[in-house]
């Protein structure tokens, strides 16, 4: 025990180096170098990364084999890891401390990186695979939808062509659809609002639409909101147009290779070789990151959520959670 305690000490103690310390230790500047195959590729990955973490504070306390392996990830689908872009996201969850049936540390309690894709790069890889002509999702705004019709699939609006005023109307309901190359399908979707507020109270561990709707009318002390930091709490139109595109590509698109890689990995953390790190479910019952303060960017996302995170990332998440 002794022997295997001291071990998991030492791991701890190398994970704890800040990101940018540990991205310059020779193990994973070789993995890097290894995995990316081209020197100024990789001198631009790191940079980049290191970037991404820069700007957020509670990223710097992760894991690094989590933050560095989330950014990989990005990096196989050719996507930027810059929040402004919001084509992924690396969220910061607790994991809990893993023990062996005779109580030997396995792994030690850690903050991991979690890989989140926006619903930004969704699109692009959706539009690089070259099936699809056209690609729409949209909020419908109060008063703009006069009818949608399920059988036919066919929709009637009248949006509000002031941007501005659009912008601050509130959102009824979502309609997503696409078009293949050639017009041999096409495939559309309307939810309403209320059927999202129910899907992710459902499907998500960062949610809950009893809390969601409390928030929304003040409800909730100041000194509490913290727990309701996840990316459902904060845009729920951008996690809410994730989740369009998700059900209509994955129900009814054509999957490229590179897709169905973003769903798999898709809020989870990601270990440095690229495969799954399947975490524990949320304990948070607002579903808050590890530390809130600074980690949902300004541009998005669920948790990531992205997300649609907890404090403690969940378990692989049903077909349907997105």
């Amino acid at each position: 025990m002794a022997v295997t305690n001291t071990l998991v000490k030492n791991q701890n103690d190398e994970k704890k180096l800040p990101f940018s310390v540990a991205i310059q230790q020779p193990k994973w500047q070789a993995l890097v170098n290894n995995t990316l195959g081209d020197p100024d590729r990789a001198r631009r990955f790191v940079a980049a990364v290191s970037s991404a973490v820069a700007v957020n504070p509670t990223l710097q306390t992760c894991d690094a084999g989590s933050v560095l392996g989330a950014a990989l990830l990005g990096e196989s689908l050719n996507l930027s890891p810059s929040p402004q872009l919001g084509q992924y996201y690396m969220v910061p969850y607790n994991q809990k401390e893993k023990k062996d049936r005779y109580g030997n540390v396995l792994s030690p309690a850690k903050t991991v990186a979690q890989f989140q894709i926006g619903y930004k790069g969704m699109i692009q890889l959706a539009v690089r695979s070259g099936y699809y002509r056209k690609i729409v999702v949209l909020p419908i705004k109060k008063g703009e939808l006069v009818r949608y019709d399920p059988m036919e699939e066919e929709i009637t609006v009248n949006l509000i062509e002031d941007e501005a005023v659009r912008e601050e109307t509130p959102t009824v309901g979502y309609y997503a659809m696409f078009e293949y190359i050639g017009g041999t399908f096409r495939k559309t979707m309307y939810w309403s609002r209320e059927k999202m507020e129910r899907h992710a109270d459902r499907f998500s561990p960062a949610f809950s639409m009893e809390a969601y709707h409390k928030l929304q009318n003040g409800e909730i002390p100041q000194s509490e909101a913290w727990k309701y930091s996840s990316f459902w709490y904060k845009n729920f139109d951008d996690m809410a147009i994730k989740t369009m595109l998700r059900q209509i590509l994955s129900r009814w698109g054509i999957m490229s290779i590179d897709l169905q890689k973003a769903f798999a990995a898709d809020e989870n953390a990601v270990n440095p070789d690229l495969t799954p790190n399947y975490l524990e479910p949320p304990e948070n019952p607002g579903g808050g990151l590890a530390n809130p303060e600074n980690t949902i960017p300004t541009q998005q996302p669920e948790q990531e959520p992205a997300v649609e995170p907890g404090a403690d990332a969940p378990q692989e998440l049903p077909e349907d959670a997105f």
